[in-house]
């Protein structure tokens, strides 16, 4: 079925570590990687997607770390995907790349069914917010 990519799923489990925490109470990156034993490295980067997408707020410092920007009720999951994808990962290569690429695209059969699949995946992350996970 739908599989979302390692990346996605370690910021999946990194946004809702920081949403358990109390309002203004920070979470490192290093914290989240030891609890769930994700690479360090991958952890970071995601983390950095999250904050350049206005999601999470980055604190620098000795004692910095990460914490929601908002309240997890007004993040949907379609948003942190996108953020750390760089947009909507769509269920099949012409759907997410570029039809161009699909060496069968002026004959395939599948497309359309496969767009209404794609649209009620999409609808579905939109419609659930970060607070439905935690």
């Amino acid at each position: 079925m739908v599989r979302l990519s390692k990346k996605v799923e370690y910021g999946l489990i990194a946004i809702r570590h920081i949403a358990t925490r109390a309002r203004g109470e920070l979470v490192t990156a290093k914290e989240v990687a030891d609890a769930y034993g994700i690479p360090y490295e991958m952890l970071a980067k995601v983390l950095q997607r999250l904050t350049k997408a206005g999601l999470v707020l980055s604190v620098q410092g000795v004692h910095g770390g990460y914490m929601l920007a908002r309240r997890p009720a007004e993040i949907p999951v379609s948003e942190i995907i996108s953020a750390i994808e760089g947009g909507n990962p769509g269920i099949v290569q012409c759907l997410s790349d570029s039809p161009e690429i699909c060496g069968v695209a002026s004959t395939c059969t599948i497309k359309s069914p496969l767009t209404k699949v794609q649209a009620n995946i999409e609808r579905a992350f939109s419609a659930m917010m970060l607070s439905e996970i935690v």
